[in-house]
């Protein structure tokens, strides 16, 4: 006997099969488009968030640590660091092109303020100001909530 899949079965079903194309889109650096502008190239420079298209080659010194988002899962020895498996569980990526940057910022975010000895508050998510042409801004403010508990 052959069965129909519910709708809510085959958008289950595609999400498994994106699953791999979904990780990838949140594991490679972007390029802007100007410098400094739309955030998605953003790494760490000795733990904090810095835009690398806006830091001349000069600048940094040998002993200087830069991170990209290539590397993030490296930092906790994992497949996936705690912020990039956040993205996946709260479904945040549609396009993907900002995804890489949010992820460095919102680890960076989460870094200072558990140094500082407190929790995220609404100001702090409102001071990131990496943009999301796609618009899910509440899933990222959840997803960083979420990583933020596992980091």
């Amino acid at each position: 006997m052959h069965r129909r899949r519910t709708r809510a079965a085959r958008r289950l079903a595609a999400r498994h099969r994106r699953g791999q194309v979904r990780r990838d889109r949140a594991a490679r650096t972007r390029r802007g488009r100007a410098a400094d502008g739309a955030k998605a190239c953003t790494s760490h420079l000795n733990g904090k968030a810095v835009n690398p298209c806006a830091v001349p080659v000069g600048d940094l010194r040998p002993t200087d640590e830069v991170t990209t988002i290539e590397g993030l899962a490296d930092t906790v020895d994992e497949d996936l660091h705690p912020m990039q498996q956040a993205w996946l569980d709260h479904d945040v990526v549609q396009c993907g092109y900002c995804q890489p940057g949010q992820i460095m910022a919102a680890v960076a975010l989460v870094r200072r303020v558990a140094a500082e000895g407190r929790e995220i508050t609404d100001d702090d998510l409102d001071g990131l100001r990496n943009i999301c042409r796609c618009g899910t801004y509440v899933r990222i403010r959840e997803a960083i909530r979420a990583g933020a508990e596992q980091m």
